[in-house]
């Protein structure tokens, strides 16, 4: 209960009950007693789904809607009453992970990942709440505008080097992703070469890794895109789909699929990322690999392609990275937010990266940039491509 708050409270022995408008009528006064701060001191990390979950009837357990008529996941409105709090012990930003849409296909839990994008310039629906006859959209604007009238920043999450199985992105756009032969789902993993243990490559150990016949077996699991090999029945399809959950009848028309993502370190003990699946930022294969790899062979995905960053190639996908470059300046532009962690930036190409930043700050100068730098020795060449702090290896700050 916040400290002076002057509403009904009902005790029932167990939990404080207010009335949800009076709370939020109470909570809203006197704002204007704050200043806002362009320096940030300390950063509230929140996943608004969880961080403001709360079982409002009191019993039982979870639902996304209880009896009441309480959406009992996290929502906008009670990350209002978060950052209240969140101020109250003198945190001057809120941090929030990606809330885009995001997909439910794949996922390893009861409910999906946030990072598994599916829109990524739409707020995911489930974070507006039924008590205000609002949507999503107008509901964080509020929540941002709130923040400010208190002094505090807004930083989001942006997840540009993936995206979900399922994207929306998809029917309009398939040959900005990667597929595989539905037939090969079972099998697909990324090789292993134990004798080089578990790092990040060279270019001597990608030439290396693709002379290995293992290597040849993985790559011949992707095909092309569908609307490359048949086009006239893709424009049928997505005149037919447009709008529906079109995954299961894709893999059923065309036989294809998009492949899981994995890590760009060799060796990595973790299983691929089931959800998501990577932009396909070249239009052309890395430059390492093109000794290794013809013209005939679909686009794929491999460790170098990954790490375009250290491996790049030499068509960029131009109307992919402009579109790219552009979410978050529209999130600056739409809902005046102040900062961004790009997550996997340590594996965007140079260009794109500082595309992304430019436009983001030609918007705002003042715009905080985080980056994602797995090697904490790259702090210096974070500073220098103009992020204002890094979250390394460790999640230290």
């Amino acid at each position: 209960m916040p400290c002076g708050y002057k509403g009904r409270v009902c005790f029932d022995g167990v939990r404080f009950k207010v009335d949800p408008y009076e709370f939020f009528e109470e909570m809203l006064k006197g704002l204007d007693a704050y200043s806002f701060s362009v320096k940030s001191d300390s950063i509230y990390v929140a996943f608004p789904r969880t961080t403001s979950a709360y079982n409002h009837k009191g019993f039982g357990l979870f639902e996304p809607e209880d009896p009441l008529g309480y959406r009992e996941s996290g929502t906008f409105l009670k990350m209002m009453a978060v950052a209240l709090h969140a101020k109250r012990m003198h945190f001057d930003t809120m941090y929030l992970l990606p809330v885009s849409m995001h997909s439910n296909r794949f996922k390893k839990g009861t409910v999906g990942s946030p990072y598994a994008v599916s829109n990524p310039l739409r707020i995911a629906d489930y974070l507006a709440d039924p008590l205000l006859e609002l949507s999503a959209e107008e509901l964080f604007g509020a929540f941002v505008e709130f923040c400010h009238s208190m002094g505090m920043k807004v930083i989001l999450d942006f997840v540009p080097r993936t995206g979900a199985r399922d994207s929306d992105l998809i029917l309009e756009h398939p040959e900005w992703f990667y597929w595989i032969d539905v037939a090969s789902v079972g099998k697909y993993a990324p090789p292993k070469a134990p004798e080089l243990g578990f790092r990040q490559l060279s270019d001597e150990d990608m030439a290396y890794l693709y002379q290995r016949q293992d290597v040849r077996n993985f790559l011949s699991c992707f095909r092309w895109s569908p609307s490359y090999t048949e086009p006239e029945k893709w424009d049928n399809f997505v005149r037919a789909n447009r709008g529906k959950d079109f995954l299961p009848e894709l893999v059923k028309t065309f036989g294809v699929i998009t492949p899981p993502g994995f890590s760009d370190w060799i060796n990595d003990p973790q299983p691929t990322w089931d959800d998501v699946t990577f932009y396909r930022l070249f239009l052309d294969h890395p430059d390492v690999a093109k000794p290794f790899v013809g013209d005939d062979q679909p686009p794929y995905v491999l460790f170098d392609v990954i790490k375009a960053s250290r491996f790049p190639g030499s068509k960029p996908n131009a109307e992919l990275w402009d579109y790219l470059s552009g979410i978050i300046a529209y999130y600056i532009e739409r809902f005046d937010i102040d900062g961004a962690r790009i997550d996997m930036g340590h594996a965007l190409p140079k260009e794109l990266e500082q595309l992304m930043m430019e436009r983001a700050l030609k918007i705002k100068p003042d715009f905080m940039l985080i980056a994602e730098e797995l090697n904490p020795e790259g702090d210096v060449k974070a500073k220098e491509s103009n992020y204002g702090a890094i979250i390394g290896n460790s999640w230290w700050m």
